[in-house]
């Protein structure tokens, strides 16, 4: 048997650091209160960096830690394409080098990185491909309504990148099973209305119509509510299907959405304090990509170290979510801008 297995990691934040104090000016409901509610202190936002230039730069740091050249194929996680049509993942192979190989992008919310693992993994382990390179990228802060200071405190940008390489069931850094699921009767919590096939029809059909907002938005009570359930269920199934038990887990790599989210999930799962990583303090929810850039990061400092058993969640727009575990390996990280 085969299976996909952790081969190099990648992380790129662009160097524009946006404050509490700069976003909010003379608000009163300033920094303190961002803190409070969020846990965010800064986020990184792209200045003049579009979504494929940000996952260019994650997947080379994730090739060159790896040691490759190359990858036989490459799957782009984002919710901020640069562009509708074409998709951004054969552009950001050309750019790296990779020549003709299969890429395609895949959209699922803020677990779209974990999607993208799964659908990764069962490829290699179908032995259609030997190496995939997974990047996760988005710049979202262009999809935001520069009124609505509100969403601007929450999301950052950034792009995180993996390398995976057909493996054995069982080695270090070898992708346990993974639980993916979605709930699309409430795909409306989260949403960008405008710019889709239906906001264009419903315009053709009315060209004097109010046009359907081309900005994010969010029922955030409603969705809060959810992801800390959501995100536990889903990481606990996954736990089961690995064998593991709740006991036998060193740390947890969760969507950075809200830390009163992250904080709700080491209560929910009885976990110790520091279980569950967090930088969104620093870095703001850097949708698609908050995992693998925590990921990355982690691993560069020495805070995941060999044979530590790491579970990987997220819980998002769709609505959709995902988790798997892996035996933490000696694998190395390159990141830039952190």
């Amino acid at each position: 048997m085969r299976t996909s297995v952790l081969a190099g990691l990648g992380a790129y934040v662009p160097p524009r650091v946006l404050t509490n104090a700069e976003l909010c000016g003379r608000r009163p409901l300033g920094d303190e209160w961002i803190r409070e509610r969020i846990g965010v202190a800064s986020r990184r936002v792209a200045d003049g960096e579009a979504t494929v230039d940000l996952a260019v730069r994650a997947g080379r740091h994730a090739l060159t830690a790896a040691g490759a050249s190359g990858a036989d194929a490459v799957v782009l996680a984002t919710i901020s394409p640069d562009r509708l049509l074409p998709a951004g993942a054969p552009e950001v192979a050309a750019r790296l080098g990779l020549g003709t190989v299969p890429a395609f992008d895949l959209a699922a919310g803020c677990s779209g990185f974990l999607y993208a693992l799964g659908v990764s993994s069962s490829m290699i382990t179908a032995g259609t491909f030997d190496r995939v390179l997974v990047v996760a990228s988005d710049v979202f802060s262009a999809f935001l309504d520069p009124r609505d200071w509100l969403m601007s405190a929450i999301f950052g940008d950034g792009a995180g990148a993996v390398l995976l390489r057909a493996g054995e069931p069982g080695e270090p850094g070898a992708f346990g099973p993974f639980d993916l699921g979605s709930d699309g009767a409430q795909a409306d919590l989260l949403e960008v209305p405008g710019g889709g096939a239906r906001a264009r029809k419903r315009m053709l059909a009315d060209p004097d119509g109010q046009e359907p907002s081309p900005y994010f938005r969010m029922d955030g009570p409603a969705v809060r509510k959810q992801a800390v359930v959501g995100m536990c269920d889903s990481l606990t199934r996954a736990l089961g299907r690995a064998g593991w038990s709740l006991g036998e887990l060193d740390l947890v790599v969760a969507h950075q959405a809200n830390q009163r989210i992250l904080d709700g999930i080491t209560d929910e799962l009885g976990l110790a304090p520091g279980q569950v990583l967090s930088h969104i303090e620093t870095y703001g929810n850097a949708a698609a990509a908050s995992v693998p850039v925590l990921l990355a990061q982690a691993a560069a400092a020495g805070t995941l170290e060999p044979g530590q058993r790491v579970a990987l969640t997220a819980y998002g727009a769709g609505l959709a979510w995902g988790s798997t575990t892996l035996l933490w390996p000696g694998v190395r990280a390159v990141t830039e801008g952190g």
